[in-house]
């Protein structure tokens, strides 16, 4: 237990986290010089958007001083949606490299990821990467990590990731300044559960981390949170590929397969014990995840349902943000109700269910939860994350809105345009400005969530030429005067377009979905009409024509009532069409109208 360091990596997106986990494992040999670019980002969707989604976990063999050292890299995503992910990472290790680019800085997002390390009392080793770059800043950058960390100039490690320099110092510190773990062979089994995903071979494959006792194969398992108790078919630890072992001890990580078919038996952040001699109590930190927005998902094809469960069970084992229960639309079939972290982590579960599992998607508008407080005696709270299941305004005796603490990270050039950004959201800024260094101002405002999850970010990307960041948690509930719009169309109403918002903002926003909508949906045999109300009340209205065949063009002369006569038949058949016909709404629609309300 001595020689293991179980360490993560902390850094914003694109301030070189994944190229420094390569030169890292080049530098041991756990793989060869230019093996793969971005080792650990092994999904092209990660590839493409150049950020860690997934945390992975390698082991490393390191000599330091003729003594062998067994280092854990559990590398972990850097985008807020993904920040259960970090949590877990960080639980399972003793201390974090932060990377921060110097030629960008210190962003929000690490100032988060850092203190959810420092919570747990993680060491750790300040790292200023691609200093070989031209525009390179080293002095500012190195002022503001000693205003952060706390540190010594010297404490601070320069390194080029790209480039390889600096890699010795980094492993060399890893091994001297980092703790070992803290653990006791000798006391019951306490493994944690940090990540999972599911083969279609062996079934779930969980990875953990070994607190107490030791785990052996072919031991017999209590699965603590879900009172499961399975066998250890097959153990081991994870470097380039999974390597079979038969004993893993207290302080390692590795995987087990214990033939688990059903997905929601494993979660993570479980503790996994020994069934004859089970722990006292769990490894404490272990949270049911709290999703901050809601959405549904539908298939395109109504065929694809039980495709579809199958595929997002799966998909929840690897993702243990993502939440989801069955539901069903008038307009678009039967689906689920899933709750995300944020608006990218939603993007990312869409494209993964179409890339990984080949199921195409339809995802309606995102809203958050709400408290509605009813006006009966016994003062009733409903919790609404559907806006078709908010009840009627009458009954109502008051409604609260999730806020959340936003911290803006911005040149002092921009203050003026965050601010103004930031009370056009119905923002409030709480305390003083405080100055990171002569240029870069931190600013907090209390903001309405369902403000910032739409386009918050591209505003203030916008608005600051791209040298503005933030970052925001949960704050509490607080009273709002919300009002809700109902979309009906050809007088029946569609669920997947109602949506919430602040009375302020309701009757501009109404207008110009009744709008939009006219043009989104294509023209049909028979007139539709759009009709918008906010809480109960239509206040919009637009008519999309018909398609008109022109039914008198066979008629050459003659009689006018002979074309009188037909347009009086195909009068009384469109009337009989807009009875009976259905409106059909194609998923274009649906994709399109998440940028409506912007």
């Amino acid at each position: 237990m001595h020689n293991i360091r179980n360490f993560c990596i902390i850094a914003h997106i694109d301030h070189g986290k994944s190229t420094l986990a390569d030169r890292l494992l080049e530098f041991t040999k756990t793989v060869p010089e230019g093996y793969r670019h971005q080792l650990l980002d092994d999904m092209d969707l990660e590839r493409e958007r150049g950020i860690t989604i997934k945390s992975h976990a390698i082991q490393m063999e390191y000599k330091y001083k003729n003594k062998e050292y067994k280092l854990n890299l559990i590398d972990t995503p850097g985008h807020v949606d993904f920040s259960y992910e970090v949590s877990r990472s960080i639980a399972a290790c003793e201390g974090a490299l932060l990377v921060v680019d110097c030629t960008k800085s210190v962003q929000a997002q690490t100032i988060s990821n850092l203190y959810l390390a420092l919570k747990k009392n993680l060491f750790i080793i300040p790292i200023l990467n691609k200093i070989d770059l031209s525009e390179s800043r080293s002095e500012d950058v190195i002022e503001e990590i000693i205003e952060l960390v706390k540190c010594k100039s010297e404490d601070i490690i320069s390194v080029s990731a790209k480039n390889g320099f600096g890699i010795k110092e980094v492993l060399d510190k890893i091994v001297t300044h980092i703790p070992p773990p803290n653990g006791d062979n000798k006391a019951p089994l306490q493994a944690m559960i940090f990540d999972s995903f599911y083969n279609s071979f062996t079934g779930v494959i969980a990875y953990f981390k070994v607190k107490n006792g030791f785990i052996q194969k072919g031991q017999k398992l209590l699965f603590m949170s879900t009172e499961k108790i399975y066998y250890a078919y097959e153990i081991g630890i994870l470097k380039l590929k999974r390597i079979s072992k038969n004993k893993i001890e207290a302080g390692d990580v590795g995987y087990i397969v214990s033939g688990i078919k059903n997905t929601y038996e494993v979660k993570v952040g479980d503790t996994i014990t020994d069934a004859k001699n089970p722990a006292l109590k769990s490894i404490s930190g272990f949270e049911e995840v709290k999703p901050m927005i809601f959405a549904s998902v539908y298939p395109v094809t109504y065929d694809k349902y039980e495709e579809l469960r199958s595929a997002m069970e799966r998909l929840q084992l690897n993702d243990a943000a993502l939440t989801f229960s069955s539901e069903s639309s008038p307009a678009l079939g039967f689906g689920f109700h899933c709750g995300f972290l944020g608006i990218l982590h939603m993007e990312v579960v869409k494209e993964r269910l179409e890339r990984e599992y080949g199921i195409t998607v339809i995802i309606t508008i995102p809203n958050v939860s709400y408290k509605v407080f009813m006006k009966k005696k016994s003062n009733q709270v409903i919790i609404v994350n559907n806006p078709s299941d908010f009840p009627e305004m009458e009954k109502i005796q008051k409604i609260e809105e999730p806020y959340v603490l936003v911290s803006v990270l911005t040149k002092e050039n921009y203050i003026g345009n965050v601010i103004s950004l930031c009370i056009g959201k119905r923002g409030n800024i709480i305390g003083d400005q405080h100055y990171l260094t002569s240029s870069r101002i931190k600013v907090t405002f209390e903001i309405p969530l369902s403000e910032i999850i739409f386009d918050f970010y591209d505003k203030l990307k916008t608005i600051s030429k791209g040298y503005a960041t933030f970052d925001y948690y949960f704050l509490d509930y607080r009273n709002s005067d919300l009002k809700k719009i109902t979309v009906l169309i050809n007088h029946q109403k569609v669920d997947a377009l109602s949506l919430l918002v602040h009375k302020e903002k309701a009757f501009f926003i109404a207008r110009k979905i009744c709008k939009e909508l006219a043009i989104l949906i294509p023209k049909h045999q028979f007139s539709i009409p759009i009709q918008v109300s906010i809480s109960g009340k239509i206040i919009a209205r637009e008519t999309i024509k018909s398609l008109r065949k022109n039914v008198t063009a066979k008629c050459y002369g003659g009689d006018i009532s002979r074309k009188r006569k037909l347009l009086e038949k195909q009068k009384k058949g469109k009337k009989k069409m807009r009875q009976i016909g259905k409106v059909e709404i194609p998923s274009s629609t649906f994709v399109n109208f998440l940028k409506i309300k912007n």
